[in-house]
């Protein structure tokens, strides 16, 4: 579906083929999402995270940059592997799904909204893998630390959109 944008196409909007995919995709990573954020996790031999506070069933880590704070507890490389690659996968984690839902929805497309909505995308995957572990002992966590990671990631997605949207609007204007 063209969108006519001073008389003119716009190049930069997508297809309705291309809203097909979107629309697609979207699910397909929201069902990804909702399998990487709430399946049961077994616990890592080895690699006990400090800081983590038990409140019954319900297990949380509240301190803010908890893998800096706590950085000297590391005792292996492979442990710091694990502690950067789960840190940065936390920033990505909501960008392909913020991506593909700022091409659909226009209401999305600014940087308070975006950011309102991957911090409130984060808290909504925080609080149910409480409620989760409540139900079923999933071996969730409530991460501080993932509520701004994911926020930023899906900040990230906002510039990412923002660049090729750009870059588009200059392609089509040569």
């Amino acid at each position: 579906m063209h969108n006519l944008k001073q008389g003119l196409i716009d190049h930069t909007e997508p297809t309705k083929r291309g809203r097909k995919l979107l629309l697609c995709g979207s699910f397909f990573y929201f069902f990804l999402l909702c399998l990487m954020c709430f399946l049961p996790q077994q616990p890592d031999p080895g690699m006990e995270t400090p800081g983590i506070q038990h409140f019954g069933r319900i297990v949380v880590l509240l301190i803010p940059l908890n893998s800096l704070m706590n950085l000297g507890q590391i005792t292996s490389v492979l442990q710091l592997i694990k502690v950067i690659f789960q840190n940065v996968a936390n920033i990505f984690l909501l960008s392909p799904l913020i991506f593909q839902l700022l091409w659909l929805w226009p209401w999305l497309k600014s940087r308070k909204r975006v950011l309102l909505f991957g911090f409130s995308m984060s808290l909504w995957i925080e609080c149910s893998q409480v409620l989760l572990d409540l139900l079923f002992d999933a071996n969730r966590v409530f991460e501080v630390d993932d509520l701004w990671t994911n926020t930023l990631g899906a900040y990230l997605a906002y510039l990412g959109f923002c660049y090729l949207k750009d870059r588009l609007s200059l392609s089509e204007n040569k």
